[in-house]
């Protein structure tokens, strides 16, 4: 494909993992595929999404085959773990803590982004995809049902290349959905993010920490340092993330209506760590490392996402599509399910699937996906995140039913189960269920907001859950934490069950006297 106008199949725009695996499950299933990769960049950098769960170590694992290169490369991650505090805690000892006992039971990783998508880029490559970078797309003409047009720049020469398909894998780019209008932010969901790596943050599992907190050393069985710890604050929570080699990933994203993050005191990353220094599990943790200047970042409006995710000649994939929030580590399960299903889209077309049918069933599927997703987990999550009690039962029915209602599907039926995303069918029981207490454990904490009743619990309380397994008689244990929630409301709950328009305003106090870093 060296000529300035060329064909092909598909042409995927973008290299890192959303294009790469969509390139490599289309060579997979169709042998004899033309597939051509256009890249920005001459090497794919660091980025965020280091984090994966269990439906993408699933993916990344059984379908793409990588279990072998992970292990070998990358950490070995032991779930999620959550750190509260109040202006009582002075250390990491006296923080609450939210976490496994155990080590976990279902792989997951600790991925450094830059050398993982170039590994997935070489496989795909490997299996017979034409990659081109680094190339600047220009433009991008779509025809309903016939061949789909791309032009790009590599160096000073313009090219232009046709297809029956293109993939935008571009990520937050957009490129597709940008150009037609179809690119929405999220404004029920005002996010902004602060990241960079460092070195020299303390070991959670060394003898430093161990010597000075011998109690709090002993307290579990299972590795801190190689989860992804969740350092979290009143509508704000930061994660931090090892890295192979030693660098740790470390970020946090606030709620714009709760918090002010400063505008003074020096550069992003200054910002960032004198932020993160006022929470005292931070402060032990944080004191010595130093951010790296070269890798320091900024990004408003997080949420966002597509009302189109394909036609008859094009497919969304990964962050192109859309894109709900960091907490949980979603994202990677998004591209899992996005990237199969748009290999299996073109693979139906070119196999003479009904387009006129399966392309409306494919926005409805992704579409009430996506909503249903954002209305059951994200949703003014941030209004309670940095309770303990609250999150400490949210955490572990959101595991539950991640576990009983998503994870064990492609465990059981395999990677076609990958065509069918999380709530695509709608508001069913599970829906109701977990929006329902998700907005009720926000009206809670808006209610001990006003009457400066937060964090109560966030002192030397240890929550230690022995985990899930992908077994339907396991699923008994949702009635134990439904019993808690009604306790819950018994208790207190009842106080906020009239809460007005005006309350909720009233929670989101001005912006002098909204949440500071500290425990407020």
């Amino acid at each position: 494909m060296n000529s300035e106008n060329t064909t092909c199949d598909v042409v995927v725009m973008g290299g890192a993992l959303s294009g790469a695996a969509t390139a490599t499950l289309l060579l997979r299933h169709n042998p004899g595929i033309r597939v051509l990769i256009l890249e920005k960049n001459e090497r794919l950098g660091r980025r965020v999404g280091e984090a994966t769960v269990e439906v993408s170590a699933f993916f990344m694992g059984k379908v793409l085959g990588l279990t072998q290169y992970l292990n070998e490369n990358h950490i070995c991650k032991q779930g999620l773990r959550f750190w509260f505090a109040n202006k009582e805690v002075a250390s990491i000892a006296e923080a609450s803590e939210l976490g496994s006992k155990y080590q976990v039971k279902l792989p997951s990783y600790q991925l450094d982004r830059s050398t993982f998508d170039e590994e997935v880029l070489r496989r795909a490559c490997a299996a017979g995809a034409t990659l081109l970078r680094p190339v600047s797309i220009t433009s991008v003409q779509l025809a309903e049902g016939g061949m789909q047009t791309v032009t790009y720049k590599q160096g000073d020469m313009t090219h232009t290349v046709q297809a029956r398909w293109i993939v935008d894998a571009s990520g937050v780019a957009a490129l597709i959905s940008r150009k037609n209008g179809w690119w929405k932010s999220n404004f029920e969901h005002p996010t902004t993010a602060a990241w960079s790596r460092w070195k020299g943050v303390k070991d959670w599992d060394g003898r430093e920490l161990a010597e000075k907190y011998p109690e709090w050393s002993a307290a579990l069985y299972c590795v801190r340092g190689t989860a992804t710890n969740h350092v979290i604050g009143d509508g704000w929570w930061s994660w931090w993330i090892p890295l192979k080699g030693g660098d740790m990933s470390v970020g946090v994203v606030f709620d714009q209506r709760i918090v002010d993050f400063p505008t003074e005191g020096g550069k992003v990353g200054d910002r960032l760590k004198n932020f993160l220094m006022k929470h005292p599990v931070a402060r032990d943790l944080l004191a010595d490392a130093q951010y790296d200047e070269s890798d320091v970042h900024w990004r408003k409006n997080l949420a966002y996402y597509s009302t189109t995710f394909a036609g008859d000649g094009f497919v969304l994939a990964g962050d192109a599509a859309a894109f709900m929030d960091p907490f949980y580590s979603p994202g990677m399960d998004w591209i899992s399910y996005t990237t199969s299903s748009a290999a299996n889209l073109i693979t139906q077309q070119r196999k003479g699937g009904p387009m006129a049918d399966l392309v409306p069933q494919y926005n409805h599927t992704f579409s009430t996906s996506h909503r249903c997703w954002f209305l059951s987990l994200y949703k003014d999550k941030y209004e309670y995140m940095g309770e303990f009690d609250l999150m400490d039962l949210a955490y572990r029915l959101d595991l539950g039913l991640y576990y009983w209602g998503v994870v064990r599907h492609p465990f059981e039926q395999g990677a076609t189960a990958l065509h069918t995303p999380p709530f695509a069918t709608g508001q069913g029981f599970v829906f109701k269920l977990m929006s329902t207490y998700n907005r009720r454990f926000a009206q809670i904490a808006r209610r001990r907001r006003r009457t400066k009743e937060l964090g109560k619990a966030n002192r030397n309380k240890r929550s230690l859950i022995t985990g899930f397994k992908i077994h339907r008689n396991d699923a008994i244990k949702l009635f134990g934490m439904l019993a808690e929630w009604v306790i819950l409301e018994i208790r207190e709950g009842w106080r906020s069950w009239g809460e007005t328009a005006e309350d909720v305003a009233a929670s989101h106090l001005p912006s002098q006297t909204k949440a500071t870093p500290a425990m407020a």
